[in-house]
């Protein structure tokens, strides 16, 4: 049997990263002024789906992974690190 989500039931590995990596931005990023710069790389995205990201409801694409990771400034194995 595939498995789509993760072992505690999240639909991605990379939002509590993306959390924390909001959180520690200097200055400090909200959810709206992460969505606003995700918007402005190409992703239709606005503050809620960000929430939805970060608590593991929603599924990211390795698109909008690259996208984080240039946000972030950030390589893919440390956005995808479970640590």
């Amino acid at each position: 049997m595939f498995k789509t989500k993760t072992e505690d039931g999240k639909n991605n590995i990379c939002g509590q990263k993306v959390y924390e990596l909001r959180k520690n931005s200097k200055p400090k990023m909200s959810q709206r002024m992460l969505a606003e710069r995700l918007q402005l790389e190409g992703m239709d995205v606005d503050k809620n789906a960000v929430q939805r990201i970060e608590s593991g409801q929603r599924f990211v694409t390795d698109i909008e992974i690259l996208i984080l990771c240039k946000i972030f400034n950030v390589s893919c194995n440390e956005l995808l690190s479970k640590q």
